[in-house]
């Protein structure tokens, strides 16, 4: 089974599952309340958007002159800087510094850019531990799976499943609270954060001008995980550049309110490098681990390219129809929802991911919600264009569209078969896609034309 094909399996079966529909609604109806009081305490929400796109939009057209100013910047502090082409090989070197320090046991806190390169599946396989801080990380990694939603990783899970699975992993009672499964999280997490040979974090923006790293976060654990190991790994998406410090005062409120609802997460971190000689605490060691794994093939997309603006709010999957029905497992990739189906089949190849962009009600709701005022609905049709035009969507499909082009081209062409051949081919050819769940429609023996052309004569005789 195809990728493409998977998706429509795994589709059919989540958009019916009742249970699975009322937890999501249940949860993206929590989010939009607290979303909507967030967004209210903007002056001028528009302008601030439109703000922050142009300042995407700087960096994207100058990734060249920003990614080496803030490698300068880090290094001149005692960072160290590592470019990765691809997923392979920011594993391997990741691994390598692992190897280096005998290290045993890795900390890490919450990170798409991780889950992109699949780095716990790897540092498993080389017997490393891996072990997710962050709560909803937890409770997928506890189930052996991947993160539901950007973020929100276990935004699919019920408060009683969650129990029921500490239960059976530590044997907490059944009906704990929310609040009592937290405080059991940090209890089994703390000695961790002391053990750890290294951290590894992601990172919500790069500074250029300073060389620094920025943290947003609500647990706390990313601070945990890049204090008390040795060493501090960042993984960063190249496309993560703001040219300055002062640009946190935008893009960080708008992160939180987009995000979570919050006018600011709780915690908020800037890491500059390993620990300094006056400093009591951080790392003796800090790496950035600066990934490509796909970016410039869509920067090389000149009217794609803004896909790269993403912040990685989760706005977008929260407000989209398909992704509220079909969840984000279904996608069977790491950015799932509507920005994922912007930039997947660009990172992974279009012709295993072409699929993602069609799964959309061009609605436009994903484009109006967008903080960085990305034209989220416009990248989707975009890349249906190129997979049209690159012949990504097979012979069958690419004869279908000619055959239906130029039969709405000539209305003899339309009315050339009766009603009976064309309901037979409903029936024969679209049964199985259309009709499971609806009837067929039923096309009358005469056409429209005839019907009309009918008419006129009848009125023309009398």
């Amino acid at each position: 089974m195809s990728i493409a094909e998977d998706f429509l399996v795994q589709a059919d079966e989540k958009a019916f599952d009742e249970k699975h529909r009322q937890t999501i609604n249940h949860n993206i109806g929590k989010y939009d309340a607290a979303v909507a009081r967030g967004l209210s305490r903007f002056e001028n929400l528009e302008a601030t958007k439109k703000k922050a796109h142009v300042i995407k939009w700087r960096v994207m057209e100058n990734l060249d002159k920003f990614l080496p100013e803030f490698e300068s910047n880090f290094q001149r502090r005692g960072g160290k800087v590592i470019w990765a082409n691809d997923a392979e090989e920011a594993n391997r070197e990741i691994l390598n510094i692992i190897q280096r320090k005998n290290a045993k046991t890795v900390i890490k806190s919450k990170s798409m850019t991780t889950e992109e390169i699949h780095l716990n599946e790897f540092l498993e396989q080389n017997g490393v531990e891996s072990l997710e801080s962050d709560l909803g990380e937890y409770i997928v990694q506890l189930l052996g799976q991947p993160p539901y939603h950007i973020v929100t990783p276990a935004m699919h899970l019920t408060k009683e499943e969650i129990a029921a699975l500490f239960h059976e992993r530590f044997g907490t009672p059944v009906d704990a609270t929310p609040e009592q499964l937290t405080q059991k999280a940090r209890e089994l997490l703390r000695e961790k954060y002391l053990q750890a040979d290294v951290g590894i974090t992601g990172g919500n923006f790069l500074i250029a001008d300073t060389g620094s790293i920025a943290l947003t976060e609500n647990e706390g654990n990313a601070r945990l995980s890049t204090t008390f190991p040795k060493v501090h790994i960042a993984i960063v998406g190249i496309e993560k550049i703001i040219p300055s410090i002062t640009d946190l005062d935008l893009f960080w409120p708008l992160l939180a309110s987009h995000g979570t609802g919050q006018n600011l997460t709780v915690y908020n971190t800037i890491l500059s490098g390993p620990r300094q000689a006056d400093e009591t605490d951080g790392p003796e060691e800090m790496y950035v681990v600066l990934l490509d794994n796909g970016r410039t093939n869509l920067l090389a997309q000149k009217e794609q390219r803004q896909g790269l603006y993403c912040i990685r709010c989760g706005a977008c999957l929260n407000a989209c129809p398909i992704y509220k029905n079909v969840g984000g497992h279904t996608y069977n990739t790491t950015y799932s929802g509507p920005i994922g189906s912007v930039i997947t089949p660009h990172l992974k190849g279009m012709e295993d991911f072409k699929h993602l962009s069609y799964a959309s009600s061009l609605c436009g709701k994903c484009s109006e919600v967008c903080p960085a005022k990305i034209d989220i609905h416009k990248m989707l049709l975009l890349n249906r264009r190129d997979a049209a035009a690159t012949h990504q969507n097979g012979k069958v499909e690419d004869i279908g569209w000619k055959l239906w082009k130029k039969g709405m081209q000539k209305r003899n062409l339309i009315d050339f078969f009766g009603g009976k051949v064309k309901n037979f081919i409903l029936r024969t050819f679209f049964k199985k896609k259309w009709s499971k769940y609806r009837d067929l429609p039923e096309v009358a023996p005469k056409s429209f034309a005839s019907q009309w052309e009918a008419q006129k004569k009848q009125k023309t005789e009398r």
